[in-house]
């Protein structure tokens, strides 16, 4: 299925929209230059995140799913299978599960969840919260799936 339209705010609709990666980057990865920078970020950040081999999906949010023509960052939450233990994850991976080294070797804002760590919250629930902007307003958000 393919991604909707923008809204009147630049956002995608509402909702959880699933995509390949291949669909992500035709979207949203050209355009200006700071958007195939962010695509070239992205791309890195996902081969990484396979590379664990628990990689469940890697939900993307914030100014790189909208129609701003220069993202701020790269935000995204990698959703790992229960079995993922970080202590056994390959050294060149550890960067996305730290936030601050994320930013600082990704240039992405990487946030990071297994489901037996969430509390109160199914799955599907704590995804549908990154649709929140910090205005109040909510947009959508894209879940990628490994192939």
């Amino acid at each position: 299925m393919a991604l909707p339209e923008f809204n009147q705010f630049g956002d995608l609709p509402e909702g959880v929209h699933a995509a390949s990666l291949t669909e992500v980057v035709a979207r949203f990865g050209t355009g200006t230059a700071q958007r195939v920078n962010a695509t070239a970020r992205l791309q890195r950040i996902y081969d990484l995140a396979v590379g664990t081999a628990a990689l469940d999906r890697l939900v993307v949010f914030g100014s790189y799913v909208s129609e701003a023509p220069a993202p701020n960052d790269i935000d995204l939450v990698l959703v790992m299978r229960d079995e993922f233990h970080l202590d056994r994850c390959p050294s060149e991976t550890l960067g996305l599960f730290d936030h601050n080294r994320a930013g600082r070797e990704l240039g992405a804002s990487i946030f990071w969840v297994r489901p037996g760590m969430l509390l109160g919250d199914s799955l599907d629930q704590f995804i549908a919260r990154w649709q929140g902007k910090r205005d109040g307003r909510r947009r959508g958000i894209v879940e990628v799936r490994p192939s």
